[in-house]
């Protein structure tokens, strides 16, 4: 008598192995690796937004200013870390009350907090 249920078996477990090699396929692409490309591009904030960590300065508004991407700060040492804000941008402007040349500060953003230019 032959059973059946061997041959079953076994291609439900190959179908499910070529299944999970499908996610695993989607889990390479990684969102740090695809940040990292856009390292150098220009960028503008599109949220209200006031920081407050510039010397000499109350708050400074950057509600659509533009600035360059410098880092992604969400890998470190080549393992995930949860950043809550992982976008580090460098901005270069005058500000009143600094003196005549321009302020070069940077402020980490949330993705949905500026787009690309």
């Amino acid at each position: 008598m032959i059973s059946c249920e061997v041959a079953l078996e076994s291609d439900a477990t190959s179908s499910s192995s070529s299944l999970s090699s499908d996610k695993d396929k989607d889990k390479d692409v990684d969102p740090s690796s695809i940040a990292t490309e856009k390292i150098g591009a220009r960028v503008r904030v599109k949220v209200p937004l006031k920081v407050h960590h510039i010397p000499r300065v109350a708050e400074v508004d950057i509600t659509g200013m533009e600035g360059v991407l410098k880092q992604y700060v969400g890998v470190w040492k080549g393992k995930r870390i949860s950043a809550n804000l992982p976008y580090k941008i460098e901005f270069l402007t005058h500000i009143e009350g600094r003196g005549p040349g321009p302020v070069k500060f940077f402020v980490h953003l949330k993705e949905d907090e500026f787009e690309y230019l």
